[in-house]
């Protein structure tokens, strides 16, 4: 769902103020920008960035303000009434003492620092902490960047310019902008840390237009808390941290300046990555204490489309020697050139400026001024108190309470009292909200992304419409669940369907009851009367994916029916896992020429009583608890999911004694390039009497016809291309895929393919083999073996692909091998 926030973050920043100067600062002998300059004044301390460029703001007229760099000379700047600067200075022969003789001096700090990290981060120097914390997120832009005059539009036809109407953008935008912000949302936490777990809870939370807020806005990380880990976080992009092990190899050193904070003498040192493939990686400035070696501020930047910061700002602790995270800030500013950025899953694309610090565009639009900051301000420390943590595993905890809390509450604890302009914009948003009715259209569009279409207390399920496969045919139905409006505590669901080319009628039933709201667990039960593939591998807790078209389905014709009685819970009680425990009894009919001999007992349909348990653990991933219920908010890999199934004999006539044993295990890797690798594996171990039906054919993707072009079908997610149905069928199997996705490329205008690579391999073994009748096939024990490409979305997200088998499994016919493939990507969010 994060897509549905990327707006908020298209754009560029500025800051909450009313006043505003800008400028540049350079070398005067060289003209080169000096990055990260110290600047200083009475309204607070800033530093240049990586252009040399500055921007101070403030409530207050700004009169004057000091620059300095190591090896310059120091200058004081009178503003008298300007607002844009160009500052020269001058460099000077004396320089900061070398530490250590033939080394850069910053080495020889940073060594230092990274020695002495554990002593200095709060999270393994103390034994437990706790804090308040008020946060303050802003979109808005400062009136004085705006001209918000009228401009007049012309157009010359023939020659002769003749006027067409005045544009009122700019002088309406600055009306609006005068009065209010654009959006602006407020939250109180609590943090707490007792050594081992880390964890906020939301006290208040108020968002500009909503009665209920967007709790996936919450949740998500604009940057890391601490600034000492081996991995920096900033705007889900992970980064080697400039105090992880090996930062000395991955970052450069270069001490800027030395300066005064909390009367502490602190050496500035900026860091950029070596490499210059990674030019618009991490970088930024460390303060350093030069007698503990702490940080006592960070700064880190990103500058690519858009110029991401996050500032650390902390507090000096005389008592303990220790600087302790007393706010943050994250930033968001227009960057340096015009390719798509991925931002919140999403990709957004709008004009940069070019390398050389030009604008593309000739004019600057409303929507370059305008900016995303949000604040976070610590209080109320306690240290070394003994504390508990309820619910450990849960990284954000929502009170159920935090959307009522009274305006005494916030006063209480608000930093900074709105000023005229926050309060507007929310007495302005919310009578927006509630006059369009935003809210409504909000929950309506979320149920549309997962495939539901909402009518009253029922969600229609999309999935049912239509469908199509070899052997029903298509497929017409209905089906759906009723929702909160009918009740948060009990649920119907249920679906008919008629297939027309087998002629018959499939329905399923069913109603559950939530008995537990932290761990969101039900209890429930259906009916179900389908068909389904045979020897299919399908694990009950995978989640439910709205696809407009299900590849695979389309090519099969081998399916057997059944008539399933399900008793379940649902439930999400085990840390960081979601489990569905079941019990079913089925009977099962081929709807394909097959029988099944056991202690020889011919069976063509038969029964099964089984029990089950399936459950999925995500050990990286944080979550969050609101009061509607548990969120994933940072997705994080690898991701594993485990079932077993077991047979219960002689209970509602189960006729076989068999269990099986399901894990499927999932990693991905993304780049600071656009890349990214996918590594996917199963396992499936069956033991006892087990029919063909329930047992495992790896997920072959090929129709059975004599040249590729009748083969050219529609490709699966993680499916064997060349491998064609009922080829073989295996009781324990291994498969192994991997991917590796390259950055798009524009090859013209709209035509801007993904390359992908893709590899795939399975082993398998058929135990009891003279138990089946009626079908022929072969067995895996060789192993089998494809790779391909793919061109995903080459235009409007139709793609092709090309694979081919190799390995002890090669047909003899080379072409039987190749296997082409269409493709079609729709992001929606999911």
């Amino acid at each position: 769902m994060k897509q549905l926030f990327f707006f908020f973050f298209l754009l560029s920043f500025s800051a909450q103020a009313q006043f505003q100067i800008t400028g540049v600062v350079r070398d005067e002998t060289t003209n080169k920008p000096l990055p990260f300059a110290s600047i200083s004044s009475k309204n607070g301390f800033e530093i240049t960035d990586i252009d040399g460029k500055f921007s101070i703001e403030s409530k207050e007229p700004i009169f004057s303000f000091v620059i300095s760099y190591v090896g310059y000379q120091k200058k004081e700047i009178q503003t008298d009434g300007k607002k844009n600067f160009t500052v020269l200075l001058s460099p000077k022969s004396e320089s900061l003492q070398e530490i250590t003789v033939g080394e850069n001096p910053a080495i020889a700090i940073i060594k230092k620092s990274i020695a002495l990290k554990n002593q200095n981060n709060p999270e393994k120097r103390l034994n437990s902490f706790q804090f308040k914390a008020y946060n303050k997120l802003v979109i808005t832009a400062n009136p004085d960047s705006i001209n918000g005059t009228l401009d007049s539009i012309f157009v010359t036809n023939k020659g002769v310019r003749k006027f067409v109407k005045l544009d009122s953008t700019d002088y309406k935008f600055k009306k609006i902008i005068d009065k209010q912000h654009i959006y602006q949302t407020e939250k109180i936490s609590q943090y707490q840390y007792d050594g081992k777990n880390f964890k906020e809870n939301v006290l208040a939370t108020k968002m500009a237009g909503f009665k209920q807020p967007i709790y996936e806005l919450i949740g998500l990380k604009f940057q890391s808390f601490s600034v000492y880990d081996s991995k920096y976080e900033l705007l889900e992009n992970r980064y080697d941290g400039p105090l992880a092990g090996d930062a000395l190899k991955q970052y450069s050193f270069k001490i800027l300046d030395t300066v005064k904070i909390q009367g502490r003498d602190l050496y500035v040192i900026f860091f950029k990555n070596k490499k210059r493939s990674k030019k618009n990686g991490l970088h930024g400035v460390l303060y350093i204490d030069q007698k503990n070696n702490a940080i006592a501020k960070a700064i880190f930047r990103v500058k690519n489309i858009i110029d991401i910061s996050g500032i650390h700002d902390y507090e000096y602790l005389p008592e303990s020697d220790l600087w302790f995270p007393r706010g943050k800030t994250f930033k968001i500013v227009k960057g340096n050139n015009s390719e798509n950025i991925n931002i919140l899953g999403g990709q957004i694309q709008f004009e940069g400026d070019s390398e050389d610090g030009k604008s593309d565009s000739k004019e600057k639009v409303t929507s370059d001024f305008v900016y995303l900051i949000s604040e976070s301000n610590h209080f109320d420390f306690e240290f070394n108190v003994p504390l508990t943590i309820r619910k450990p595993a849960i990284a954000i905890e929502i009170k159920d309470d935090a959307i009522k809390k009274e305006e005494v509450f916030w006063q209480k604890y608000r930093k900074d009292s709105l000023d005229a302009r926050g309060k507007q914009t929310y007495k302005t948003l919310d009578s927006i909200v509630i006059k369009q009715g935003i809210e409504k259209k909000l929950r309506i569009g979320r149920r549309i992304l997962n495939g539901y279409v909402p009518f009253g207390f029922f969600d229609m399920d999309l999935r049912y419409l239509i469908k199509y496969n070899n052997y029903e045919g298509f497929r017409l139905g209905l089906g759906g669940i009723t929702n909160e409006k009918f009740s948060d505590k009990f649920r119907l669901d249920g679906y008919g369907a008629y297939g027309l080319k087998d002629g018959k009628f499939k329905y399923s039933g069913g109603s559950a009851v939530r008995v537990g709201r932290f761990s969101n667990t039900w209890i429930g039960g259906s009916y179900t009367d389908d068909v389904r593939e045979i020897a299919s591998t399908a694990f009950a807790i995978d989640k439910r994916v709205f696809k407009i078209y299900d590849p695979r389905p389309i090519n099969l014709s081998t399916f057997y029916s059944h008539k399933t009685w399900r008793a379940y819970i649902e439930t999400k009680i085990i840390p960081k896992t979601e489990s569905v425990w079941q019990i079913t009894q089925s009977h099962i009919e081929p709807l394909f020429n097959y029988v099944y001999n056991q202690n020889g007992t011919d069976y063509t349909s038969y029964n099964m009583t089984t029990a089950m348990v399936s459950l999925q653990w995500n050990p990286s991933s944080a979550f969050m608890q609101t009061p509607v219920g548990k969120l994933e908010i940072d997705k994080q890999y690898p991701k594993f999911t485990f079932q077993f199934t077991k047979s219960l004999p002689d209970i509602m006539g189960n006729d076989f004694d068999f269990g099986k044993i399901d894990i499927r295990a999932e990693y991905q890797k993304k780049y600071l390039n656009g890349q990214k690798t996918a590594v996917y594996s199963e396992l499936g171990y069956a033991f006892g009497d087990v029919p063909l039906t329930h047992l495992y054919n790896t997920s072959p993707n090929s129709l059975t016809k004599d040249n590729i072009i009748q083969r050219i079908t529609i490709a699966g997610k993680n499916s064997f291309e060349t491998m064609y149905f009922n080829e073989f069928f295996s009781s324990q199997y291994a498969l192994f895929q991997i991917k590796h996705a390259f950055k798009r490329t524009t090859l013209f205008r709209k035509v801007k393919p993904a390359l992908v690579l893709v590899s795939r391999a399975a082993w398998g073994n058929m135990e009891k083999t003279e138990q089946h009748f009626g079908i022929d096939y072969k067995t895996l024990n060789d192993g089998y073996f494809e790779s391909g490409i793919e061109l995903n979305q080459i235009y409007k997200g139709l793609g092709l692909s090309g694979f081919y088998r190799y390995g002890p499994n090669q047909l003899p016919r080379f072409e039987d091998n190749i296997s082409v493939k269409l493709s079609f990507v729709l992001d929606l969010g999911l």
